[in-house]
Parts: structure tokens; C-alpha cells; sequence
């Protein structure tokens, strides 16, 4: 069997509305117990248009904050996370707006499981909870399943290379350098009271 073999087999079992039904459910339930329910994009985003995968990966990851929100409200107090965990409560303790769970949302490298499970720790309002794991989550699945269609439906190198297909590598980097300087800006402050022994 070869890789077009496998890919074939890949693009007809996606489509059936049981497969797509299942792999939203399992994103969702991994997602609620804090495990890596986004590894599913990879299932969801090469074989289907990016329409239908920003649908199913938003189902899927809100399903998924809805359920650790519920677990962390469940857990209280009494979860101790990381460094990286207390510092998320610490910034969602004095800034809960929106705009500020938006952006965690949409910048990468903050894991959404501690989001949501902090967010529920703290028992946040859940309207605004929800409404910005949606606008959040709907931009990143956007832009990430806009640059897979776009390299894997690429057959010749100058499609890849058009520019309609870089700009969304381009807003994913432009994403992470803003990424990168928010958690130093947001997190800096709170790193002397995480120093061992403290």
C-alpha cells in the first residue's frame, strides 16, 4: 500500500458523516479532561475544505472548553498546576475581559487546557468564557486550516508559492512573534513568586 493508497482511504472515510460525528466527539472529550484533543486538526484539516474543518474544530475544542471548564469548576481550588498554570490563573484573576481570553485563545503556545481549566477554577462568567473560545478558536482554526488546504491541495510548486497560499503562513508567524512577546509581557512579572522555594 502506498502513501496515495493511504491518502485515498483517508479522504473517503473522513467524509462519512460517522466518521466526522466521531472525530468532533473525540476532540471534545480529550479536550475536556486537559489531553491533546488538537492533535485531531491533523484528522480533520488536510481532508476537508476549510469551511467545514473551522465548523468541526470549533464544535470539537468549545465542546472540549465547555467540558474542562465544568471539570475545573468541579476541582476548585484544590488543583495545583505548574508554573505555567499559576501564572494563567494569576492573569485571569486581574484581567478576565474578553479581548484578554480572546487573545490567549488565538496566541499559540498557551496550552487551551489550562485556559479552560483555570477559567473554570476561577468560575468565570461563562457567557464571556464561551464567546471567547468561539471568536478566539474560530480565528486560529481559520488561519491553520487555510495554510493546510492550501499547501495540501498545492499540485505545482507555483501554486504553493502564490500568495494567496503564503499569506496565511504569514499571519501564523506574525502570530507567534506576538505570541512569544505577550507571554513575556503578561508572564514577566509573576516569575519572581514561582522561584523555587517560594
Amino acid at each position: 500500500m502506498t502513501i496515495a493508497d493511504l491518502w485515498h482511504w483517508g479522504e473517503r472515510v473522513s467524509g462519512h458523516p460517522l466518521a466526522m460525528l466521531g472525530i468532533v466527539l473525540l476532540m471534545a472529550t480529550l479536550m475536556t479532561f486537559g489531553l491533546a484533543g488538537s492533535l485531531c486538526f491533523w484528522v480533520i484539516a488536510p481532508f476537508h475544505p476549510p469551511w467545514l474543518s473551522v465548523c468541526m474544530l470549533l464544535v470539537g475544542s468549545v465542546g472540549g472548553a465547555l467540558g474542562a471548564y465544568r471539570v475545573g469548576a468541579g476541582v476548585g481550588r484544590a488543583w495545583n498546576g505548574g508554573r505555567l498554570s499559576r501564572q494563567i490563573l494569576r492573569l485571569l484573576t486581574s484581567r478576565s475581559d474578553l479581548i484578554t481570553q480572546c487573545a490567549l485563545r488565538i496566541i499559540p503556545g498557551v496550552p487551551h487546557a489550562l485556559i479552560n481549566l483555570a477559567a473554570g477554577v476561577l468560575r468565570l462568567p461563562l457567557v464571556t468564557f464561551a464567546s471567547a473560545a468561539v471568536l478566539g478558536l474560530a480565528v486560529k482554526w481559520g488561519v491553520y486550516s487555510h495554510t493546510v488546504h492550501g499547501m495540501v491541495s498545492a499540485s505545482r510548486a507555483e501554486e504553493a508559492l502564490a500568495f494567496g497560499a503564503v499569506v496565511p503562513l504569514l499571519i501564523v508567524g506574525a502570530l507567534l512573534v506576538m505570541g512569544g512577546a505577550a507571554q513575556r509581557c503578561w508572564f514577566r512579572r509573576h516569575s519572581r513568586d514561582d522561584k523555587p522555594g517560594q
